[in-house]
């Protein structure tokens, strides 16, 4: 059997990129599938191929359900429908990915004292209260069931500085995601729910393809700096997922997993 056949996974921003790839190596691995994004056709906007009509077909191509569920996970709201809906059409939540984020507001800089009230507020609410508020909704049925799995996706930049100090609200954001994971690993484990993160590391994405090289990410200089001399792939982060959703982690909770290539050489 699969490992992870009967299970139903929850994966937020997944209409693309490393949520589309982490949505699809929990399918292959036999989880039923709910695709969370603000816009589940996101995939097109940024040129990224599929290979089917959507991520939820795709899903079903490799032999499993999927939905998809459209919202703003920044709004309870929208969360609350999530998990409704969720549990309408599986009965149950197994996993959860928490992979909905942004690194940059239109509007602002990206250093610390450029960015603007409003960015300070959508970095943080995109990147940290989604988070904190998808774990808060799944939290009940988990306990209910006795088990569980919640991967936060936490970023290399919230473990070690980027050059200048860029990015600054994000690694802010994503620093509090590697906290966030760990209270929730101790507040959880009584009851079967392991709780880890994974923190990328320079990931080359259709979008990252496509960034402004003013943004400071993805230069020379950056992969030069990396161990094993290459910027990652989606299937190297979705190698490490497999490992934390599945029971080859069963006794690992409240850890934080730089995948970076050797990007940071210490503890996170």
């Amino acid at each position: 059997m699969a490992a992870l056949s009967g299970k139903v996974a929850i994966v937020t921003g997944a209409a693309r990129g490393l949520g589309r790839a982490y949505a699809l190596r929990l399918a292959k691995l036999g989880a039923d599938i709910v695709i969370a994004d603000v816009n589940l056709k996101g995939a097109a906007r940024i040129g990224e191929e599929l290979t089917a009509e959507s991520v939820m077909a795709e899903a079903e191509a490799l032999g499993v359900r999927s939905i998809g569920v459209e919202g703003d996970l920044r709004e309870p709201e929208a969360v609350k429908r999530l998990v409704a809906e969720t549990l309408a059409a599986f009965g149950r939540i197994d996993i959860l990915v928490n992979n909905a984020g942004v690194a940059v507001a239109r509007g602002s800089g990206t250093l610390a004292t450029e960015t603007t009230p409003e960015a300070f507020d959508y970095l943080i609410d995109v990147n940290l209260k989604s988070a904190q508020l998808c774990c808060a909704a799944v939290a009940p049925t988990m306990k209910a069931q006795r088990s569980g799995v919640i991967v936060n996706i936490s970023s290399q930049t919230g473990i070690s500085l980027l050059e200048g100090g860029n990015l600054a609200v994000y690694g802010a954001a994503k620093a509090g995601v590697a906290y966030l994971t760990r209270t929730l690993a101790a507040e959880l484990g009584s009851y079967g729910i392991r709780a880890n993160a994974i923190a990328p590391g320079i990931v080359e994405t259709e979008r990252l393809k496509r960034l402004d090289p003013s943004m400071g990410v993805g230069t020379p200089r950056q992969l030069e700096a990396i161990a094993l001399k290459r910027f990652g792939s989606t299937e190297d982060l979705a190698n490490v997922l497999e490992f934390l959703a599945t029971d080859l982690s069963g006794y690992v909770t409240g850890q934080v997993i730089s995948v970076c290539g050797g990007a940071v050489l210490h503890p996170s």
